[in-house]
């Protein structure tokens, strides 16, 4: 894939040439990588484009919106934990719009977590450290040390609350991609432990495809 056309793509999206070309790379990795170790389903370029690049640099102003304030004041940068990490979504086009955050990203599949190391090692991700580990692990090692999570079609919201909440800071922030409304998903969620402050729905180009992220706030 030609890291000019890419450009091109993402560039509506506020994507500079040099964060295009690290994206196109990460792209074409995940690609080559999928021949062998199945990270992802879909092989189309322009649908990859769509629904793994474009669907994770749309949340990143929603994050920016949240976390900004977070780190007014701050000697350190923020601290996020991306559960799940699988192929890097949306963990590496974050890492790469955001040089000034640390992610940690959480994968327990042992090739998953090589592809990652393969990435961060070459687009030099010096905010990126990736944990093959599982999330409950890390949970207990590292409680209380983040300031966010994300995570991406990686279990049911309740579920991924749950495991998330130890990793959080006191009010700390989980960004839950998810594909569908999540009426029912919601409900389950205890409100004495969490505040659903925002819904946003997300349009991707060229998809009919209800896109939805939900941030909670601990209590």
């Amino acid at each position: 894939m030609s890291s000019t056309v890419l450009g091109a793509s993402l560039s509506a999206h506020g994507v500079s040439p040099d964060q295009a070309r690290g994206m196109d790379y990460f792209l074409n990795e995940l690609f080559r990588w999928n021949r062998v170790h199945n990270l992802t389903a879909i092989e189309d370029t322009d649908a990859a484009i769509n629904l793994h690049l474009i669907d994770s640099i749309v949340i990143f102003p929603i994050l920016q919106r949240y976390l900004g304030e977070t780190q007014k004041g701050k000697a350190a940068g923020v601290c996020v934990a991306d559960m799940g990490s699988g192929g890097g979504l949306p963990a590496i086009p974050l890492a790469i719009l955001e040089p000034a955050w640390s992610f940690s990203l959480i994968e327990a599949s042992k090739k998953k977590a090589a592809f990652l190391q393969h990435i961060r090692g070459g687009l030099q991700l010096k905010n990126v450290e990736v944990m093959a580990r599982r999330v409950e692990g890390v949970a207990h090692e590292m409680a209380g040390q983040f300031d966010a999570v994300t995570a991406r079609a990686f279990t049911r919201l309740k579920n991924l609350l749950d495991l998330a909440r130890p990793l959080l800071k006191s009010s700390g922030l989980v960004f839950a991609m998810k594909s569908q409304r999540s009426e029912e998903e919601i409900a389950e969620v205890s409100q004495e432990r969490w505040t659903l402050l925002e819904e946003c729905v997300l349009a991707l180009p060229g998809q009919n495809i209800d896109r939805r992220l939900l941030v909670f706030k601990s209590k």
